[in-house]
């Protein structure tokens, strides 16, 4: 590797809430490679989803051929609650659970199933009468709600769980919020008429002293919204005759993101809306860790040193007149779906990882939109960890533009959630598969560049962090979009 390779740094998503500075800072390929070597502590699950990797997409795995996995009627769906989980909030969920249970004639393909402390993915499956790489609706569903705290339902739970099955996930303060979202959910499926427009908006911003927001306002943002060579150079909702709207760059504003959310009175909001910018995050014990980790970074940020809340979109900011009723959002931003209590990634071997947070949590900026009291949004897509940007381009392939392509259009065509987002699930799987055969190479002394090791290290992390919160059967209702 010659001396120019050598000293590459790789710039990561994130800053810090009261520094301004970056994260993590950015980091030499040679450093980045070392993490990368890092074979991680959970070996079982790692060897099953390396496994899953070169089998994901035979014939055989998933629920059978003939079953529409867009229909919940023919998949089914569950909820889970951790065993100690309040009655309360059980009481708020019934709404739902009943109003699901209409859709699926079968009522062995609808479940109110528990998770127990402790419990690993592969133990709660095998205490479901279910194997990996055996869906059966009757057993366990493929569309699968996770109710409860990150803290009681671990994240990683959901992550494996999420590479066969269609899965979400709510936490909520309130059983009030609970009901709030469940409200919402059945307002939009079952009225008359829908709260928006078919309009799409995409908000990306880009600063001329960061080359993250450069790289994710130049290879995500502006090929989804004025197409790419992956889409036959043909913007996004085009394909699904959605107007779109850009906010990019100086036009991706605090100001601009706020009338996002709240459409004037004689308008009707957008049906969907992407970010991509820095997600804001905050020390561990930091008072404002639990309201504003993950809050979006917006253009108004003057600099590197420089932060305050003028230049961020958090919960706080989000009001009461806030119109994302029948809304679908999706964050690309660092934590902008949930923080684990500690760094799964950027750790020496041998050593544990640092604490992140007191404990895991769901990021506040998602649950407000969720649960908001004059109707909530539907669901947000959002990254859990970090958001890895430089995954966005590869290794040497150029932009990896498909994920995103294939989610969003999904979820324009009106497919439910949980179906649109199996592209990341199947390329977490596929990517562990790539990242650990080149780990065992790295053991047997073969020669592996590093540069390619830390690529596949970094859209690795990348796949696995994106989870849905909010029902995983919920979708746009298209063909009422005007």
């Amino acid at each position: 590797m010659d001396d120019k390779t050598n000293k590459q740094k790789i710039f990561f998503n994130g800053i810090n809430g009261v520094t301004g500075q970056y994260l993590l800072e950015p980091m030499e390929l040679k450093k980045a490679a070392k993490f990368a070597k890092n074979k991680g502590n959970d070996e079982f699950a790692e060897n099953w989803v390396t496994s899953m990797g070169s089998t994901l997409t035979q014939s055989h795995l998933g629920p059978s051929f003939y079953l529409d996995q867009s229909d919940v009627g023919h998949v089914g769906w569950a909820i889970v609650f951790h065993q100690n989980e309040t009655n309360v909030v059980k009481e708020a969920l019934q709404p739902l659970i009943e109003h699901r249970r209409k859709a699926i004639s079968d009522a062995n393909k609808l479940k109110v199933l528990e998770y127990q402390s402790g419990e690993d993915w592969s133990g709660w499956l095998a205490r479901h009468g279910v194997s990996a790489g055996n869906v059966d609706p009757k057993k366990i569903p493929l569309y699968v709600l996770l109710i409860g705290s990150p803290e009681l339902i671990p994240f990683s739970f959901g992550h494996l769980l999420d590479v066969e099955y269609a899965v979400g996930r709510l936490h909520f303060d309130t059983a009030e919020e609970y009901a709030n979202y469940v409200q919402s959910v059945i307002d939009y499926e079952s009225g008359t008429t829908v709260p928006n427009a078919r309009e799409a908006v995409f908000f990306g911003t880009r600063h001329k002293f960061d080359e993250a927001t450069q790289l994710s306002a130049d290879h995500l943002v502006k090929p989804l919204v004025e197409g790419s060579d992956t889409s036959d150079n043909k913007p996004i909702t085009e394909f699904e005759q959605f107007q779109s709207r850009e906010l990019w760059g100086a036009g991706a504003s605090k100001q601009a993101l706020f009338d996002a959310f709240h459409a004037p009175a004689n308008t009707k909001p957008p049906a969907f809306l992407f970010t991509a910018s820095h997600g804001m995050g905050f020390p561990l014990g930091h008072p404002k860790q639990s309201d504003s980790q993950g809050a979006l970074l917006c253009q108004d940020w003057p600099g590197l040193g420089q932060i305050g809340p003028e230049h961020y979109f958090a919960a706080s900011d989000l009001t009461d007149e806030a119109r994302v009723h029948g809304m679908i959002a999706f964050h690309f931003a660092c934590y902008g779906a949930g923080t684990p209590a500690f760094d799964r990634f950027i750790y020496e071997p041998g050593e544990s990882p640092e604490p992140i947070a007191k404990e895991a949590f769901i990021s506040a900026l998602p649950k407000k939109l969720l649960s908001h009291s004059k109707g909530g949004a539907l669901a947000v897509i959002g990254h859990v960890e970090r958001a890895w940007g430089y995954s966005i381009t590869g290794n040497t392939s150029g932009p990896q533009l498909i994920p995103f392509q294939n989610t969003i259009g999904l979820l324009l065509q009106g497919k439910p959630i949980g179906l649109a987002v199996k592209d990341f699930n199947e390329r977490f799987a596929a990517l562990s598969t790539n990242l650990s055969d080149l780990q065992d190479k790295i053991n047997l002394t073969y020669r592996i560049p590093e540069s390619t090791l830390v690529s596949t290290w970094l859209e690795r992390n990348d796949a696995e962090g994106y989870v849905v919160l909010g029902d995983p059967a919920v979708r746009l209702r298209v063909k009422d979009l005007v």
